[in-house]
């Protein structure tokens, strides 16, 4: 994918969005698009919908991860755990996005997404070779399956899409960047974030937010909490929100079961934006006078532009999401989607972005390719290392004496902060379903427990860079606006300052039987 977006954004930072590249990837995705209808109507066995015996194996096959098969479940099953040893893979890439930024001698080189994709393909290899060693071609084939077919291309395609969608929209404003201002931002994002996911939602409002501050020197923590409350508390209320809650929609919890989590949604959120309020008001009062000047006289209304079109498309994209799922059959028909239609309708939507958009508005955003690329390079790595911790998770999980709301919030949690949320919720799900029913249940599980894993499913992505994928792509943009973000650990001081407290009183208010 890299080659054919634009090369130039591998190493360089800002590369502004070209005619060129943007006629290349339209080529390339209606090449894909064709490709794959053509494989679909010369009867393709793999492209093929499921027969109607094979729906519930598929769904069965489905709830062990984002897709997996049947095959790669049993082998899942019949394998002991991997030696903790195999987790060094993972906790060493952690350490690269670390360390290797605030390092003198490797900052600069860590720049260039090509580095970080070196970095990241080194060490899945080393994962892949001992899947290859100790369980021959099979079991790294279905490792390589679940990882990258069923885990990261629909990741990465989503947020593709996401990203470069509403790259489209441009929420021209220039305001004054007073706390309440910021803070405005920021709860709008948290709402839109369960209706338009949490990726959409970042990429609509990050780039007015940093335009409304553009005259403010202290402007990192305001992109902090962005991040906590858009990229990932603001999207609880619905599955389309966050990847977690869909996976729960399809393991049978009803779609807008999620709804009934408002208060908790409100309690985090709201306090968020208490404290955002109280900093940014200290922090405003640190700025210079002529910062301050500046701010007031260079005043712009709020205009959106591109929205018609771009607007559309994104509810198109959150729509492939709802009903285009290989594991469901689509509401009111018998019929399931082919393999990786929904990721092909999601890349025919970008297509006609670029296509009928207006290029004018994405030049002025200085949209370009380089945050998504970051993701890309990294996770790509990220999801393949993870696989070893994921499936000792799997079969450590039901012998961890997680039996409580408030043990299941922080368990999971904590794991999802540094692994895939998506499938850590699945692990505790299930192990919340092997306990048995309650007085109230939902999708097989006792209500207050899937309550309790929900909320640490997503409220903990915010603790990370790497907690859930907007996180990184917000980082990048204002990094390329200028604002120089703290590091990965320096981060972990915001979120273990700010967020812990929150969510340690949220349990005791809403989780108190626990």
């Amino acid at each position: 994918m890299a080659q054919a977006l634009v090369p130039d954004t591998m190493t360089a930072p800002a590369h502004a969005l070209s005619p060129r590249s943007d006629k290349t990837l339209i080529t390339v995705i209606v090449a894909l698009v064709v490709a794959y209808f053509a494989a679909v109507a010369l009867g393709v066995p793999w492209f093929a919908s499921l027969p109607a015996a094979d729906h519930s194996e598929h769904a069965q096959a489905a709830e062990q991860g984002h897709g997996s098969d049947a095959a790669h479940s049993a082998q899942e099953e019949n394998h002991p755990a991997p030696p903790l040893f195999m987790v060094l893979p993972f906790a060493a890439l952690l350490g690269a996005i670390a360390v290797l930024p605030l390092v003198p001698k490797t900052a600069h080189w860590w720049e260039s997404n090509l580095h970080r994709f070196y970095v990241a393909a080194a060490l899945a290899a080393v994962t892949l070779a001992y899947y290859l060693l100790a369980s021959g071609v099979l079991e790294t084939a279905h490792v390589i399956e679940h990882a990258v077919l069923d885990e990261y291309i629909p990741f990465i395609v989503l947020l593709f899409s996401l990203y470069t969608i509403s790259g489209g929209i441009r929420i021209e404003c220039d305001l004054r960047a007073l706390p309440v201002v910021n803070a405005a931002f920021i709860g709008v994002g948290a709402t839109l974030a369960s209706f338009i996911g949490t990726t959409g939602a970042a990429m609509l409002l990050i780039r007015p937010l940093l335009e409304t501050n553009k005259e403010r020197r202290h402007v990192v923590h305001t992109v902090v909490f962005f991040i906590f409350a858009v990229c990932n508390c603001g999207g609880l209320l619905l599955p389309i929100g966050d990847p977690p809650l869909f996976l729960g929609y399809l393991r049978g919890v009803d779609f807008f079961w999620t709804l009934r989590l408002w208060p908790e949604w409100l309690f985090v959120n709201g306090l968020l934006l208490v404290v955002y309020v109280a900093w940014d008001g200290l922090m405003y009062r640190r700025e210079k006078p002529q910062d301050i000047q500046r701010d007031e006289t260079q005043v712009r209304p709020l205009r959106i532009y591109g929205w018609k079109l771009n607007g559309l498309l994104l509810l198109g994209v959150i729509a492939s999401v709802a009903f285009l799922d290989k594991s469901k059959a689509v509401p009111g028909t018998n019929w399931h989607p082919w393999p990786y239609l929904r990721e092909v309708v999601q890349l025919a939507l970008v297509a006609v972005s670029l296509g009928l958009g207006v290029k004018s508005i994405r030049e002025k955003n200085n949209f370009n390719y380089h945050a998504i690329l970051e993701v890309a390079a990294l996770f790509i790595g990220i999801f393949i290392c993870m696989q070893p911790a994921l499936q000792i998770l799997h079969v450590k999980g039901p012998s961890l004496g997680v039996d409580t709301p408030k043990e299941f919030f922080w368990a999971t949690g904590s794991l999802s902060s540094v692994l895939d949320n998506a499938p850590t919720y699945v692990v505790f799900f299930e192990t919340a379903k092997a306990l048995g029913p309650g007085p109230a249940q939902t999708g097989g599980v006792q209500e207050l427990l899937l309550v309790a894993i929900s909320l640490g499913a997503v409220f903990m992505g915010a603790m990370t860079y790497i907690g859930n994928g907007p996180n990184f792509m917000v980082k990048a943009i204002a990094e390329s606006s200028g604002i120089r973000m703290p590091s990965f650990f320096g981060y972990m001081l915001y979120s273990c300052g700010i967020l812990l407290p929150i969510f340690w009183l949220m349990t005791e208010v809403f989780l108190k039987s626990g």
